[in-house]
């Protein structure tokens, strides 16, 4: 329901307007003036607040600062019989929706008001999705715990706060877009622009018009006047993806904005000047196509002021159950299952898999093996063929954990970490270190073995 406050020190007024407005559905509050009305806006919140200009002790104009100041998001509506040029243009100012002069007739007021309340309501929807993308965008919503991830993350953290240019470089799915848009929603632009172009994807021919803009008549088919990305981005941040791809004479332009804040539209000579934060991302190796005459190497300094390199996720491996956890959070509504799982057989597989398609890989698996599975548990069988036949053995150091041939990988597995916790007298820290696992993966395999850890005094003892 839509709580209008209606303002006015007439009585007749409010009672005519009122009835006018309750007759529409929607829910009227009346203040006799505007002390009244900042007494009552205190405790309650409005949608839209319609209010006289001309009152005593507190006028309209008051009342729409305060309201502005307590609640940005609630619409104001000024209604006066002494209309100047001077109050409209200060009530616009201070952020009314509309002033609207007595007597007026009553077809035109109802509809003010309905726009006022739906451009009320388009803006609650517009920050409930910035909401919802500064929640899904947070730092610690970015799925990882690994030591390289937390490396990277710290640094994030830290960039997010500065206009500097930054250059993420990682393999393909490893999440450089993610990256680039937590830093730009934990950033004072967040509530600005966030635009982004794969530049692998435009030819090189529109590269600079996508871009930069061009004017009517600069090429062939350039019919009317074109803003590009950087205009389209002022005040807010550009993510260029795969910035490699960019043409030479592209790639100059991009340089002139980096040193000088100016940009030029195609076919005109007259500068301007954008205030765009550059975020730009690769997995390629610029140093080698600077080596190959492809991208500028003075170019690549000023992109590279702060470098994030990514990790693959085969050097994350403890942050694959976390993802994969995530991932069956995420694809469950849509596949149907109640609770999905992963079996411990198949998790080993996930965990010696290589995934040269990275994150990206591991969520359409575990989309698929979801959509396969015929319980809610997800088996071996469940994964693809590659990830069955890519498994790799562990790392035995021990020979004499041979004798007896025939036991499972599990058993040997399991072996080997009770001799290593043995010869580091139960110190954690220590064994995953001879190990070559975290301590929190060492952790989960103790778990899952049903490991109970002992004291260092027990170890001793026994």
């Amino acid at each position: 329901m839509t709580d209008i406050l209606l303002v006015d020190d007439e009585k007749s007024v409010r009672t005519t307007l009122s009835l006018m407005l309750k007759r529409v559905g929607y829910q009227v509050e009346e203040a006799m003036n505007g002390e009244k009305a900042l007494e009552i806006l205190k405790n309650k919140f409005f949608d839209l607040v319609i209010t006289d200009l001309k009152m005593e002790p507190i006028d309209g104009m008051e009342v729409l600062r305060k309201v502005k100041s307590a609640y940005d998001t609630t619409e104001v509506m000024v209604m006066t019989a002494f209309s100047t040029v001077e109050s409209g243009v200060e009530a616009m100012k201070l952020g009314a929706y509309d002033y609207i002069q007595k007597p007026f007739d009553k077809d035109e007021f109802l509809i003010l008001v309905k726009k006022a309340i739906e451009r009320r309501e388009l803006i609650n929807e517009v920050e409930q999705l910035q909401d919802e993308l500064r929640e899904k965008y947070r730092f610690e919503n970015i799925i990882g715990n690994s030591n390289r991830m937390m490396e990277v993350l710290a640094l994030v953290s830290k960039v997010a706060k500065t206009d500097s240019t930054v250059l993420i470089s990682g393999d393909s799915g490893t999440g450089k877009e993610l990256i680039a848009k937590a830093t730009h929603l934990n950033s004072r632009r967040k509530n600005r622009a966030f635009i982004t172009i794969n530049c692998g994807a435009l030819p090189e021919n529109l590269q600079e018009s996508e871009l930069f803009g061009h004017v009517r008549g600069a090429f062939t088919g350039a019919i009317k006047d074109k803003r590009g990305l950087f205009q389209e981005a002022n005040g807010g941040t550009l993510f260029l993806d795969e910035i490699g791809e960019t043409a030479l004479s592209t790639q100059v332009k991009l340089l002139r904005f980096l040193q000088d804040g100016e940009i030029r539209r195609v076919g005109e000579n007259e500068p301007l000047y954008v205030d765009v934060r550059l975020i730009a991302a690769t997995n390629q190796d610029l140093k080698k196509l600077i080596e190959e005459g492809r991208f500028r190497e003075d170019l690549y300094y000023r992109l590279n002021v702060i470098p994030i390199d990514l990790p693959p996720l085969r050097d994350r491996r403890d942050d694959i159950p976390l993802l994969a956890d995530h991932f069956l959070k995420t694809y469950q509504e849509r596949t149907k299952k109640s609770n999905p799982s992963i079996s411990p057989e198949a998790m080993k597989c996930l965990m010696q898999y290589d995934w040269p398609g990275n994150v990206r890989e591991l969520e359409n698996v575990i989309e698929r093996a979801l959509i396969l599975a015929s319980k809610n548990v997800i088996l071996p069988e469940d994964l693809p063929s590659s990830i069955l036949s890519n498994e790799q053995q562990p790392i035995i150091e021990e020979p004499e954990m041979l004798v007896g041939g025939g036991q499972t990988l599990e058993v040997l597995e399991k072996k080997h970490i009770l001799m290593t916790l043995d010869k580091c007298v139960w110190n954690q820290k220590k064994a995953s270190e001879i190990l070559g696992i975290s301590t929190t993966t060492l952790w989960r395999k103790l778990k899952l073995y049903g490991i109970e850890p002992k004291r260092k005094e027990e170890s001793i003892a026994g």
